[in-house]
């Protein structure tokens, strides 16, 4: 199978790797020229097969409009585009009308792993029609984890359904990283008990209820900077979290800890906290997020 990859970085790139490593052809085009693979998206429609798949792996909204509406133009009837950024799911269907008025099919994969999924695997949450997603079902076995199928992988639904998922997912990893800061934080201030914050982190990898890979990634960060030191506790935020949030409110679903995780957030850009340091650091193991470092 050959396809097309549009943006190629932090996650893209990786991607590419990673599905030429599983016997997947992929012709990839990005505007930096130390990784594009063709000077144009019309020179990557050019070179796939019909029926084309283009995946678009690109920051959400005005940049994934600009994809997506340049290549309404130059794809045929029975191509495909693949949506894995972190578009909203209201956007879904934005970009699924616009393509079908050209028979130009459209799936949106909601895509968790970050810069380690080029060697884990990449969880997916697909949305689009049962047709599409078994035609490309080889793409996503590539980019998935090894194992069963249903765990790491889902078709969740029709068109928006698979980044609705993901807004989901985003929301929830929000809580759950906020709950790790703030035990880091109670640990830190009782110094004159707690001896060894790291190693309290490590020694519950293993048989605790609450082991899971964002803690063994906190543990990279301690054993990197023990007292977190080398960075600002300011933390960002990429859009998710706060779709949740509207989507709770909209729908009367009570989500008070991922509510809270958001504000803690704002909180972060207002004042240093070893909270926010923890998740800063979290989200950098993991996604490679940019951290503020420490004067």
């Amino acid at each position: 199978m050959h396809i097309g990859l549009v943006g190629l970085g932090k996650m893209g790139n990786n991607m590419r790797t990673r599905l030429r490593a599983n016997g997947i052809e992929v012709t990839g085009f990005d505007r930096n020229p130390d990784v594009t693979d063709v000077a144009t998206i019309s020179d990557l429609v050019a070179a796939l097969p019909a029926p084309r798949t283009v995946w678009v792996m690109v920051p959400a909204g005005a940049i994934t409009d600009s994809v997506v509406e340049e290549l309404n133009g130059l794809l045929d009837a029975g191509d495909l585009v693949i949506d894995g950024g972190n578009s909203r799911f209201t956007e879904d269907f934005k970009h699924a009308e616009l393509l079908s008025a050209k028979g130009i099919d459209y799936i949106d994969a909601g895509v968790s792993g970050g810069i380690w999924g080029v060697d884990n695997g990449y969880g997916l949450m697909v949305g689009g029609s049962a047709a599409q997603v078994e035609r490309i079902m080889p793409v996503f076995d590539a980019l998935r984890p090894e194992g069963p199928r249903d765990e790491g992988f889902v078709h969740v639904g029709e068109v928006g359904a698979g980044h609705y998922a993901k807004m989901v997912h985003n929301g929830i990893e929000y809580a759950l990283m906020q709950a790790y800061a703030e035990g880091f934080e109670l640990l830190d201030k009782r110094e004159d008990i707690i001896k060894d914050v790291p190693g309290t982190f490590k020694a519950w990898q293993r048989g605790t209820v609450v082991r899971s890979w964002l803690l063994e990634l906190l543990v990279l960060a301690l054993e990197e900077d023990p007292d977190l030191d080398k960075i600002e506790g300011y933390v960002d935020d990429s859009g998710e979290g706060r779709w949740t949030i509207e989507e709770a409110i909209a729908n009367a679903v009570p989500v008070p800890t991922i509510s809270a995780s958001i504000f803690a957030r704002f909180v972060s850009r207002q004042e240093d906290s070893p909270a926010m340091k923890a998740v800063a650091a979290l989200r950098n193991q993991f996604g490679g997020h940019a951290v503020k470092k420490a004067d």
